[in-house]
């Protein structure tokens, strides 16, 4: 079964509900269009990967520059190799 939409004015289009579900999109989300040889596919756009995402949480939070300071300080005295 093809499942259509008609595209306004604007070039908006209605996802329909079953292929959103199928995508797992919900309002608000991005989608992008892939060209692939004769074919255009709808899928969940993919943010830039941020490479400091990873290190979310990893340190404590410092209130200020002498906490922090204070902190490096402590691990250099752990660790000799440290610098």
């Amino acid at each position: 079964m093809a499942l259509t939409s008609t595209v306004s004015s604007k070039g908006q289009v209605t996802i329909p509900r079953e292929i959103r579900t199928r995508l797992g999109l919900k309002e608000g989300d991005r989608v992008e269009f892939v060209v692939e040889d004769d074919k255009t596919v709808l899928k969940p756009a993919q943010d830039e990967e941020n490479p400091f995402r990873a290190w979310v949480g990893a340190f404590p939070a410092f209130k200020n520059r002498e906490e922090i300071n204070a902190w490096i300080g402590e691990m250099r005295d752990e660790d000799p190799e440290v610098k």
